[in-house]
């Protein structure tokens, strides 16, 4: 698959691949915290091209083969204490990413699915240029709220070892952390995770893979409470989590169907902070309702 790149104005420049029918309705699929486009389960991805979706995914700032951002990163004091530099770019500016990507590639509304902080972004897209979005499904993710949607003590532990040095190491951790997100109703693919890991690492530059993770983390923390402006949101909206994410509490996804007029939300027993191979279908089922109008055309 190729890349294709997109400079975007007085912006950074963004990687993005396009799957499916190029006259299909686009579908944007928004990555999580230091992940990258290829993140998102290659099933997952059929499963909505076979649905006759054009297929948008794309590297975030300080992701993959997108630009990274020049400046300093947070030290882990500030980001345990929550306090971002005074320069620090936030989620908005990374949802006014996603609309210039949409801007580039002349594509006027989409409906956006987004994991974990991509949740966040895609959330912010829908609340704040409503005209561009047809519908929101939000997985896994969180108001922004310090009372809601807290990492579990054990997972902060293991975000705070340091980074890999080798792809050996890259590997293990990310098969380490998987194993603490994930869950035993719903296994991880020890070899789809261990090549994904591999790829990851070569197609961002070693260790320049993990090197914005924590830019993106004060992207959050300056992005602060944003219950008030999801109440923005009126487009067709779907929130999903598992109740035993050690990533973002399940109290995070309650928080955020309320916070959403007419959002419908969507528990999964024994589900994680992970799309294992299991919940590919389930999640690609309720997007795609939640896409169609009851006459069964795309929105």
């Amino acid at each position: 698959m190729t890349d294709g790149f997109a400079d975007l104005p007085g912006g950074p420049r963004i990687c993005y691949r396009e799957d499916g029918p190029s006259d299909g309705v686009p579908l944007v699929l928004i990555a999580g915290l230091g992940l990258d486009l290829t993140s998102w389960p290659r099933p997952m991805i059929e499963g909505f091209t076979g649905r006759g979706f054009r297929v948008i995914r794309f590297d975030n700032r300080d992701a993959g083969c997108s630009d990274r951002i020049k400046a300093p990163n947070p030290g882990k004091l500030r980001q345990l204490l929550a306090r971002p530099l005074p320069d620090a770019y936030d989620l908005g500016d990374m949802a006014a990413d996603t609309v210039g990507l949409l801007d580039h590639l002349g594509v006027e509304k989409a409906h956006l699915v987004g994991m974990s902080m991509g949740g966040m972004i895609a959330q912010t897209v829908a609340a704040r240029t409503p005209g561009r979005v047809l519908s929101l499904t939000s997985i896994f993710s969180t108001t922004g709220h310090r009372r809601v949607g807290q990492p579990a003590k054990s997972t902060l532990v293991r975000m705070a070892r340091r980074p890999a040095r080798t792809v050996e190491e890259s590997v293990a951790g990310h098969l380490s952390l998987m194993g603490h997100l994930g869950s035993a109703t719903f296994p991880l693919d020890k070899d789809v995770e261990t090549a994904w890991a591999e790829e990851l690492w070569e197609r961002a530059g070693g260790r320049r893979a993990r090197s914005g993770i924590a830019r993106q983390i004060g992207a959050i923390q300056a992005s602060g409470d944003r219950t008030a402006e999801l109440a923005r949101i009126t487009c067709p909206t779907i929130v999903v989590h598992g109740d035993t994410d050690r990533m973002v509490h399940h109290s995070g996804g309650r928080a955020t169907a309320k916070a959403i007029r007419g959002a419908r939300y969507v528990e999964i027993p024994g589900m994680g902070h992970h799309i294992a191979p299991d919940l590919v279908e389930r999640l690609v089922e309720l997007t795609a309702e939640l896409a169609l109008d009851p006459a069964g055309e795309t929105r």
